[in-house]
């Protein structure tokens, strides 16, 4: 069992910053590949960012790309989604999963993963 718990979400300017932090609780984090996605009100869950296991391979949704950068560290059990340039649009609850590398070393479809954490707000205003 793994449980994720997103922080670091809030408030914020367009423009703006956040950096989104994503624990695990499980002893072979690096089994893992992890993402981040997003779902904004009357909105379908969306795809943000994933990293292989080793955080040797990223891939982001057209939509973030160039301004959102996913990370890990495996040492610490937690991947990052740094946040950049932040716009209204980007407003949403931003959710971690998590993923078995057995099957395959990423993926950005949502039943590709096993685990979810709670999510996290994130808001950019106007």
């Amino acid at each position: 069992q793994v449980q994720l718990v997103e922080s670091g979400g809030g408030l914020v300017q367009a423009g703006g910053s956040l950096r989104l932090s994503c624990a695990a609780s499980v002893r072979t984090f690096s089994r893992y590949f992890m993402g981040w996605f997003r779902q904004a009100p009357g909105k379908e869950r969306e795809f943000v960012a994933a990293i292989t296991w080793s955080g040797g391979s990223t891939y982001y949704a057209d939509s973030v790309k160039g301004r959102f950068t996913i990370s890990r560290d495996n040492a610490k059990n937690t991947v990052y989604l740094q946040m950049n340039s932040l716009k209204p649009e980007d407003s949403a609850v931003y959710y971690c999963a998590a993923g078995l590398s057995d099957r395959r070393p990423i993926a950005t479809m949502s039943r590709h993963y096993d685990y979810w954490g709670q999510g996290t707000q994130v808001t950019v205003s106007s």
